[in-house]
């Protein structure tokens, strides 16, 4: 079943930053600030990557995702955060950190396959 119109946003930790900390930050300093921005998309989740023993250290440390009613808005989106038009104290404490450098941003087509006894 396809459906869903979302973005996946890949970040990466600024260097010297532990995971936790990152987490954190992210959780009660940005989020926060973000929500009034938050006007278009109808979800937002963050997935953060959880280290295995003996994994090197990922490209990226979470994966944010964004839900949106149509892909006109995701699309635009999309737009705003490729040409850097996002608000400057949003972009000020992605700075804090985030590598910014290795951002990436997809506009994804979610097809689900739904598991038989699964409820």
């Amino acid at each position: 079943m396809e459906g869903g119109h979302k973005l996946l946003i890949f970040l990466k930790r600024k260097p010297g930053t532990s995971r936790e900390a990152f987490r954190r930050y992210y959780e009660e300093h940005h989020v926060p600030l973000c929500l009034p921005y938050m006007a278009g998309p109808t979800g937002y989740v963050r997935r953060f990557l959880q280290s295995h023993d003996g994994q090197p250290e990922p490209e990226f440390d979470v994966v944010t995702e964004l839900t949106f009613p149509d892909a006109r808005m995701r699309d635009a989106t999309l737009a705003a955060m490729s040409n850097d038009a996002m608000p400057a104290d949003a972009v000020a404490d992605e700075l804090k950190f985030i590598d910014r450098s290795k951002t990436r941003c997809w506009a994804i087509t979610e097809c689900e396959t739904k598991l038989a006894g699964v409820v």
